[in-house]
């Protein structure tokens, strides 16, 4: 039976990003953007490599954490990033969210907890299996944009909400938000976005820092522009197209 176009463009993009993956997984950064644009930005994964391990021990604690809290009788799942840390899943009443959240909070290195766990019956698996599947879809629109820096952006996906991690500027976090809105199947996304500032994204690794030599003249080297600070985004939510 052929296959119909949105299938085989779908399946299409998956695999481009499977290959482009694959390609920069030895490097492990890509630029973005080129002389034309002016300065490049490095697509990569923004986190340092101690935040990085600090946030996969994080996910550890909260699986076995809420494993030991709640057993069987609810589904808590942790995604962190730099310290954030967002919880989705199902528990029996309010009670038992509220425990988890509290639970979470003395993980150490967790500094910020988004509680998204819905209170409800279990969600039945093929709703999981469907929620993966939109992750996937999710990820390879991102792999796909301009100027979207996949590499540093986690996804989530919980009964087709859609939730985005990472370290963006405003402009690569509006991005991101609207290629997720885009995707069949997401119901919302929710941006918890840590917005910082594109001059931090934009130092050349290897290049000397410049210097004044201000010797001969006696005067001081003047002060350096100073460059604007990070701010972390709180969760926004945007509708889908």
């Amino acid at each position: 039976m052929p296959m119909s176009r949105p299938l085989a463009r779908t399946l299409s993009r998956c695999l481009l990003a499977v290959c482009a993956a694959s390609s920069l997984a030895g490097c492990g950064l890509a630029i973005v953007g080129g002389a034309a644009a002016g300065s490049a930005v490095i697509a990569t994964d923004r986190r340092t490599a101690g935040e990085q391990v600090d946030d996969q021990t994080i996910e550890l604690r909260v699986s076995s954490e809420m494993n030991r809290a709640f057993g069987d009788k609810a589904r808590v799942v942790g995604t962190a990033y730099s310290g954030r840390l967002l919880l989705v899943g199902d528990v029996p009443n309010d009670a038992d969210r509220q425990k988890a959240e509290s639970v979470a909070r003395t993980i150490p290195k967790v500094r910020e907890v988004d509680n998204h766990i819905r209170v409800g019956d279990l969600t039945p698996l093929s709703v999981r299996t469907n929620d993966t599947w939109i992750t996937t879809k999710v990820k390879t629109e991102l792999a796909s944009t301009k100027d979207v820096p996949f590499r540093t952006i986690k996804v989530t996906t919980e009964r087709g909400v859609v939730y985005l991690m990472g370290k963006v500027t405003s402009d690569e976090a509006q991005r991101a938000g609207i290629v997720a809105s885009g995707v069949a199947g997401v119901n919302k996304v929710v941006k918890l976005f840590q917005i910082v500032a594109r001059e931090t994204i934009l130092a050349e690794p290897g290049k000397p820092a410049p210097v004044t030599d201000s010797s001969s003249t006696g005067t001081s080297a003047p002060a350096p522009s100073p460059v604007p600070a990070a701010s972390s985004g709180g969760a926004q939510t945007m509708p889908v197209h």
